[in-house]
């Protein structure tokens, strides 16, 4: 989780860091934990009562407010980095924020501020009716899950922040990893002049180049139906090349179904992390992201590149951004078959020795670019262009950085 690894590296550079979130059973122990939101997790079989009560917190908690209020009673903060406040938290802590001068900054992991679905994607695709405030559609399809009732909610909770202004009003800089989603941020109304471009990192150190071209080629992640691998299956038995498929999700059934009646060489690895995840890639030929929806800026290209794989892409959101073509890998077209099975055969035929420098030519590209230091200097600056002193160098200023998040 890019919080969690913000958070250590801010401490490695001796910064102070206070994290505001939501309880939840699989946070890590902090200190801090008393000023932490009640928990909302939408899975959770609430009853009615329950529910009802927590749909006004999901539009603006009172609660976070209130809690944000008393941490910042105890802490003096110098600048708050938010991630992913929305539904949980909520919005309703900018003003707060913003009344006790501190710089606010929030990377964007997504299209929220655009789109009320998160994924400008709905049932029949990509999806750009909301676009000049036309939010309606989002209950018209349906945009989350298929529920009438939560992408109403949706509909209330961007009506809302849009007629208060609660992000443009009170957000100083907005943090985004890859250049499309600035660009269609832009095209949506938010301000050019707030969007930062700052790419994500990887933890060079905890990845080992590989020693040996495996023959399978690699999906890790989420399986959901936004990512893909329908087309992947079907393209990978097209290609006739084996496939490992590493995580869970709700189209995983469906996926082995397709796999069987396409006669695909798939194997289904299950969820993994750590050594075991790192000890797939390293013995993959080569990842694929078969992507249909506006990704941002995967970090599993990050991790593949960090351990000398290169990587498969789909041209679509801010992929190909993070593959140079026939350098660290290549790209096809988002959501084909055919093009996509081409290059998993062009890859398969490629002699192991090509594979390899390729591999080595994505992994000093992340050496150059996207390294733990270049990520903390970068934001450093941008809390020095904000006015906080001491970030020019991060190794001998102590500063407060409240954090907050919530988990989806």
């Amino acid at each position: 989780m890019v919080f969690l690894e913000q958070e250590r590296l801010f401490r490695e550079a001796g910064w102070q860091v206070v994290p505001f979130a939501m309880h939840h059973p699989r946070n890590l122990p902090t200190p801090w934990a008393e000023h932490f939101v009640d928990e909302i997790e939408f899975g959770h079989a609430y009853s009615p009562w329950q529910k009802l009560r927590r749909v006004p917190k999901v539009v603006f908690s009172i609660e976070a407010r209130r809690k944000l209020r008393g941490l910042l009673d105890v802490v003096k903060a110098d600048v708050c980095h938010l991630h992913n406040i929305y539904h949980h938290i909520s919005p309703s802590i900018l003003p707060v924020l913003r009344q006790r001068g501190i710089p606010t900054v929030l990377t964007l992991h997504d299209l929220k501020l655009a789109c009320p679905a998160y994924k400008m994607l709905t049932h029949d695709g990509i999806c750009e009716r909301c676009k000049e405030n036309q939010l309606f559609h989002v209950i018209t399809h349906r945009c989350i899950k298929g529920s009438l009732a939560l992408s109403a909610l949706a509909y209330v909770e961007g009506r809302l922040h849009r007629a208060l202004d609660s992000y443009g009003a009170n957000v100083d800089r907005f943090v985004v990893p890859s250049r499309f989603y600035m660009n269609k941020l832009t095209e949506w109304g938010l301000p050019a002049e707030k969007l930062v471009h700052v790419p994500n990192f990887v933890d060079v150190d905890a990845f080992r180049p590989r020693q040996r071209v495996g023959r399978p080629f690699l999906y890790f992640g989420r399986l959901g139906l936004e990512k893909g691998l329908a087309t992947l299956v079907r393209a990978a038995a097209m290609a006739r090349v084996p496939l490992h498929i590493a995580g869970t999700g709700p189209e995983e059934e469906r996926l082995r179904d397709i796999a069987e009646q396409s006669r695909a060489e798939v194997v289904f690895l299950g969820h993994l992390t750590g050594a075991p995840l790192k000890a797939a890639i390293a013995g993959a030929r080569a990842t694929v992201l078969p992507s249909e929806w506006y990704e941002n800026a995967p970090m599993s290209v990050l991790e593949s590149y960090a351990s000398g794989v290169p990587v498969l892409g789909a041209a679509i959101g801010g992929i190909g951004e993070l593959i140079r073509e026939n350098e660290t890998g290549a790209t096809f077209s988002s959501g084909s078959v055919e093009d996509l099975a081409a290059r998993l055969r062009w890859l398969a035929d490629m002699p192991d020795r090509r594979v390899t420098e390729m591999g080595q030519c994505a992994r000093a590209w992340v050496e150059r670019e996207f390294t733990a230091p270049q990520y903390r200097a970068r934001l450093s600056q941008l809390y020095a262009e904000l006015g906080v002193s001491g970030f020019k160098d991060v190794r001998c200023e102590r500063k407060a950085v409240p954090q907050a998040a919530a988990t989806d």
